[in-house]
């Protein structure tokens, strides 16, 4: 297991930040990877990752970042490879919702099977380190709670 070099010195929050961003660009190089496994780049497979239920052009849109006619563009290729469908908004028939097809649903399957073989260390750690850590990371970032996910819009 890995030590911290410096047990006794208390990271100061721009080290945090610092150690995050390298951690964010250590998962999307493995997320980038699985998704390429799979014939799909970084953004069409945080797509998919993000559809675990029907979600707007819109609502995925703010969940990636992005414009929404860049999410019309991944969205498009995503379709064409049936790993996504278009379905009226059952409130609003205006609007189109994003969902996955059985297709997708295995494709994340194995994107996120490719991604753990790949972060193993995450297994390594006992039950008690990997609460504790997602209860920090709650802690530092609520907006990614489940229930803060759950309730982004559509």
């Amino acid at each position: 297991m890995h030590e911290n070099p410096r047990p006794d010195r208390t990271a100061t929050p721009i080290e945090l930040i610092e150690q995050l961003a390298r951690v964010a660009a250590a998962y999307y190089r493995h997320f980038a990877a699985a998704a390429a496994g799979h014939g799909l780049t970084l953004m069409q497979g945080k797509t998919l990752s993000l559809l675990t239920r029907p979600r707007s052009m819109r609502g995925l849109a703010g969940l990636l970042s992005c414009d929404a006619s860049n999410v019309t563009g991944i969205v498009d290729r995503l379709e064409a490879r049936d790993l996504v469908l278009r379905e009226p908004d059952p409130s609003d028939r205006r609007v189109k919702n994003i969902a996955l097809t059985e297709h997708g649903e295995r494709t994340v399957r194995l994107i996120r099977a490719d991604l753990m073989s790949g972060l193993t260390a995450l297994e390594e750690l006992t039950a008690e380190d990997r609460g504790a850590l997602r209860s920090l990371l709650d802690r530092a970032f609520p907006e990614t709670t489940s229930a803060a996910y759950r309730a982004l819009p559509g």
